[in-house]
C-alpha cells in the first residue's frame, strides 16, 4: 500500500521547482485577463504520490493555477505537462484522456440536486465508460465506503449534511480512478471538526490510492495536516516552497503577512489593479 511521500527538504525555496518524479508541470507559466497578470512565470511540478498544498491571498492566482493543470485554462505563454506530454496545446477533444485521470473536489461539491447520491457518482461513468449497470453500481457503493458513507446511495444531497455532501464530492472525483487530485478550497464552510474529517479523507485517498494531490486552501491548519510540500503565490510567482514549517519560517514578508492575517494594501491584487489604471488615465 502506498504512503504519504515524505516532506520535501526543509530550506524553504522562493522560486519554485520541476522536481524529478512530476506528473504534473508547468513551464513558465503567464496568464493575464485583460490587463490583470494572475500568473508571472510560473515554474512548479508536482511530485507523484505526494500532496502539495498552494497557498496565497485572494486574488494570487490558486485557483487559476488549478484551472491550467485541469485545461480549464490555457497559459499566455508557457507550457503545461501530464507525464511529459505537453497538454496545452491539445483540443477539448484530444483533452478528454488527460482529464479521465484527474479528479476534481469542487469548493462547493458541485452536486446535481436532482440526481440520487448513487447517480450523482455514476454520472462520470455514463459519459465515458460503456460500463453495464451493476459495475456502475459496484464502483458508486465502492467509492462511498471509501469515503465512509455506505448506505446514502438512494438519498438526494439536500438530504446530507454540508460535510457528507463534500465527502460525496470526493467520492465522485475518484469515480474514474484518477491518479491526480485537485482539491480547490475542499474545507470551506465546514467546522473544524468536519474540516479535520476532510483531510483525514485527502490523505487516505493518498495513502490507499496513491494519487497525486494538489489543494488549495487558506485553511492553514488543514494546510499543515496535509501537506507533503506547500507553494505559496505572491505577485504572479512562487515567492516560498518547501515543508509547512520550512514554510511558515520565511523572512519573506509577504508570506508573513499571509500567515499572520495580517493586511497590506500595498499588496491587496484589487488596489495594486485600481491604481494602474489610474495610472493609464493619467498616462
Amino acid at each position: 500500500m502506498p504512503t504519504p511521500g515524505p516532506n520535501p527538504p526543509d530550506a524553504a525555496s522562493p522560486t519554485g521547482g520541476l522536481r524529478a518524479g512530476a506528473v504534473v508541470r508547468l513551464e513558465n507559466v503567464h496568464k493575464a485577463f485583460g490587463r490583470l497578470v494572475v500568473l508571472a512565470g510560473v515554474d512548479v511540478g508536482f511530485e507523484t504520490g505526494h500532496t502539495t498544498v498552494v497557498l496565497g491571498p485572494s486574488g494570487s492566482g490558486k485557483s487559476v493555477l488549478l484551472k491550467h493543470v485541469v485545461g480549464l485554462l490555457k497559459p499566455d505563454r508557457g507550457s503545461v505537462y501530464f507525464e511529459n506530454h505537453r497538454v496545452d496545446t491539445l483540443s477539448e477533444r484530444d483533452l478528454t484522456p488527460v482529464r479521465k485521470q484527474i479528479g476534481f473536489v469542487f469548493q462547493l461539491s458541485a452536486l446535481f440536486d436532482s440526481m440520487t447520491i448513487r447517480e450523482n457518482l455514476q454520472f462520470p461513468l455514463i459519459e465515458h465508460t460503456d460500463l453495464p449497470q451493476d459495475e456502475l453500481d459496484a464502483r458508486a457503493e465502492e467509492a462511498l465506503r471509501m469515503v465512509d458513507l455506505e448506505g446514502v446511495g438512494a438519498k438526494r444531497p439536500a438530504e446530507l449534511s454540508g460535510g457528507q455532501q463534500r465527502r460525496v464530492a470526493f467520492a465522485r472525483a475518484i469515480m474514474l480512478r484518477p491518479r491526480v487530485m485537485l482539491y480547490d478550497e475542499p474545507t470551506t464552510g465546514l467546522d473544524p471538526v468536519r474540516a479535520d474529517g476532510i483531510c483525514q479523507l485527502i490523505r487516505k485517498l493518498q495513502a490507499e490510492l496513491g494519487v497525486t494531490g494538489v489543494c488549495v486552501t487558506h485553511d492553514l491548519a488543514s494546510a499543515r495536516k496535509i501537506a507533503d510540500r506547500v507553494i505559496m503565490l505572491g505577485g504572479g510567482k512562487i515567492i516560498a516552497d518547501g515543508a509547512f514549517d520550512a514554510v511558515a519560517a520565511s523572512a519573506d514578508p509577504h508570506v508573513q503577512n499571509f500567515l499572520e492575517g495580517h493586511y497590506e494594501p500595498e499588496e491587496d491584487p484589487i488596489l495594486l489593479e485600481k491604481a494602474a489604471k489610474r495610472k493609464r488615465a493619467n498616462a
